[in-house]
């Protein structure tokens, strides 16, 4: 096992090593932003959300388009009018996966509009789940890398309140479909 896990990070070491801009040095004794939440699902469906492009519009976005692949890009736009690719697309960079159990990814490209225009840089996020049994799963979603600037402070009140609103809307699309049955 240690040697399958040994052998993914060197794979995913130079995507690790080559970030899409040069960031700022991180401090690392920065906290994480931690959002977490129980859902009403069983941990594959949950899965389902994070891993193919349907699935992701259930995080509240308008369309969405997901690589499931180390280095692959997670796409993702909140205008139905707007087109993936374009400059208001949300690009997110997959850092590594394990199935059902965790993702992890950094933002690649942010959109034009995006008012933070440094301090995404140097962030990644980690999004885990935990099989809780009777149908239910935890999911943790870990933000790393803030500064301690203004920026990053007030980037991270932003995603705080952000992360915290997109898993309460996986909660209700969850219960609601849990009340259908």
């Amino acid at each position: 096992m240690r040697r399958t896990v040994f052998s993914a990070l060197m794979i995913a070491a130079p995507l690790l090593s080559q970030p899409a801009t040069e960031p700022a040095a991180t401090p690392i004794d920065s906290p994480p932003s931690v959002q977490e939440a129980i859902l009403n699902a069983p941990v594959a469906e949950v899965w389902k959300v994070w891993s193919t492009s349907a699935g992701y519009k259930h995080l509240g976005v308008a369309q969405a388009d997901v690589d499931l692949r180390i280095g692959g890009l997670i796409r993702s736009h909140y205008s139905a009018k707007g087109a993936l690719g374009d400059e208001e697309t949300i690009e997110n960079r997959i850092l590594a996966f394990e199935p059902q159990r965790m993702i992890a990814f950094r933002i690649e490209r942010p959109p034009k509009s995006f008012p933070f225009k440094e301090a995404w840089k140097t962030t990644w996020t980690v999004v885990t789940f935990t099989d809780l049994g009777d149908g239910r799963t935890k999911v943790r979603g870990a933000t790393m890398g803030y500064g301690n600037d203004e920026e990053s402070a007030t980037m991270r009140k932003f995603f705080d309140a952000g992360n915290a609103s997109t898993l309460k809307v996986l909660q209700n699309y969850f219960d609601s479909l849990t009340a259908k049955k």
